[in-house]
């Protein structure tokens, strides 16, 4: 599996990479703007990320953002919904309006902050990643 982080926190940036790393290649960013353009160039390349795990506060471009500039060139490439990237927004903001407003612009699960590395487990499972 080939996964892209988005944290510009160290803290959660190093635990993200460390828990996630033992499922297949990491590639990580601080901010939005790097996610993007990380994600454009790996699908560019033929090298798609089947994962993403996006913060939503980030400097530059916001997790919001990025997800959105995701899924538009994904669109724009024209590729179907069923081979799109895995999006998964990480954020210690979990009232609901953050929420369904993750889900409106396309990501396919939510984790709250600190991460429950056995609630993630069962999400990448249900989303077939692992």
């Amino acid at each position: 599996m080939k996964i892209l982080i988005a944290e510009d926190d160290f803290a959660s940036r190093k635990f993200m990479l460390r828990f996630l790393s033992q499922y297949g290649e990491c590639d990580i960013t601080v901010d939005g703007m790097e996610a993007v353009d990380a994600f454009t160039m790996a699908l560019e390349s033929n090298e798609p990320y089947d994962l993403v795990c996006l913060d939503i506060m980030m400097p530059a471009l916001d997790g919001y953002q990025a997800l959105k500039g995701i899924r538009d060139f994904e669109k724009e490439k024209g590729i179907p919904e069923e081979k799109q990237a895995k999006i998964i927004m990480t954020t210690a903001l979990s009232e609901g309006r953050n929420v369904t407003k993750a889900f409106d612009l396309g990501c396919v699960a939510y984790a709250g902050k600190p991460i429950d590395q056995t609630k993630f487990e069962n999400v990448l499972k249900k989303l077939e990643l692992i």
